[in-house]
């Protein structure tokens, strides 16, 4: 079973239905004793990154999020859900992130429109995981004026105004920046990567 974090935010059903059609036995939890009993583990986020923060603690998912992405699961970040993993954003500066990777998000480069709304092609990181399949093929589709810092973890990035973080991957933890859910071919490859590492 993967547990879909259901903490209030977004569409959650878009990111379960893909990946009950990536093959998943994927269901909304809303509970810490829900997500500990799944063998994979998603966080999706839409919006703003001060509003996911303050919903996932209102929502008493804080810690098992940190646990979930801490203790060798297989864990995945879309969007939002991918910049949660940082420190925290200058989108809201008095919000904190969880934590699991060092530095904050911040605003895409001066000179290009914001959001980015588009698809986008992927630079893919040779050995990726999470992306094996997409090195020659990743066109993905992306919706967010804020992104993560390029570093160790950075699997992949697109070309916005110069390179934007669009993946990272650290052991068992995964994320996008961009959404699966609405990538076509591409995204239901990316999924299909996660589900087989949940199995």
């Amino acid at each position: 079973m993967v547990a879909v974090i259901d903490y209030g935010i977004g569409n959650l059903r878009s990111a379960q239905k893909a990946l009950c059609c990536a093959g998943a036995d994927a269901r909304l939890v809303s509970s810490p004793a829900g997500v500990r009993a799944a063998s994979g583990v998603v966080l999706p986020g839409v919006g703003h990154f001060g509003r996911c923060s303050e919903a996932l603690l209102e929502a008493g998912l804080w810690e098992v999020a940190v646990e979930a992405a801490s203790n060798g699961r297989p864990f995945l970040g879309i969007c939002v859900g991918m910049q949660l993993l940082y420190e925290g954003s200058e989108e809201a500066p008095g919000a904190r992130g969880l934590g699991i990777f060092p530095g904050k998000v911040g605003l895409l480069p001066a000179g290009v429109r914001r959001p980015q709304m588009q698809w986008n092609l992927l630079g893919v990181r040779p050995g990726s995981l999470f992306l094996a399949g997409l090195e020659t093929d990743g066109w993905v589709y992306f919706v967010h004026s804020y992104a993560a810092p390029v570093g160790d973890e950075t699997v992949a990035t697109c070309d916005y105004g110069g390179p934007v973080a669009a993946a990272v991957e650290q052991g068992a933890v995964w994320a996008a920046q961009f959404h699966p859910e609405k990538s076509s071919a591409a995204g239901l490859a990316a999924l299909g990567n996660f589900v087989r590492a949940c199995g």
